[in-house]
């Protein structure tokens, strides 16, 4: 398995951590039999070895009024790919950026407050992609499962 070179307790304390980031560190270490203080060097450790990157809140976009979620599939010439990218990292529109194999080059996950602002982002910034070849938007229509976190 991938994560073999973790601790045990680590591992735990991650488990604890990705199913409730707000836990105290006296709760975690009371689920997992250790102090406060044990668990807290822990987890600065694997804050600083880059294993747990941020904390944050999950906002389900269609819960918020009118807003649209979408992924788009994006195939661009290889010779624009790193302005692409660098393009659609920038906007705010664009929640998820993934280069991918397969059949298209780059996968994007992204949000507009409504029907009028995914056209004017879809018109005004993925249509005027440099070298764009092309472009595939899937608009979710339900969430059913989306598991945030890696799971150990």
């Amino acid at each position: 398995m991938y994560l073999d070179g973790l601790e045990p307790l680590d591992r735990q304390i991650l488990e604890l951590l990705i199913s409730n980031a707000r836990l105290t560190y006296s709760e975690i270490g009371t689920r997992v039999g250790v102090s406060r203080v044990a668990v807290r060097a822990h987890v600065e450790a694997l804050e600083r070895a880059g294993v747990i990157e941020a904390y944050t809140a999950v906002v389900n976009p269609q819960k918020l009024s009118g807003a649209v979620s979408v992924y788009l599939e994006v195939e661009a010439s290889p010779e624009t790919l790193s302005e692409v990218t660098a393009q659609l990292e920038a906007s705010p529109t664009v929640t998820q950026l993934y280069r991918m194999t397969g059949g298209c080059c780059l996968h994007v996950h992204a949000v507009a407050p409504d029907q009028p602002a995914l056209e004017r982002f879809l018109r005004e910034e993925i249509d005027r992609l440099p070298g764009l070849r092309s472009v595939r938007t899937h608009v979710i229509l339900e969430r059913i499962k989306d598991v945030k976190g890696l799971r150990l």
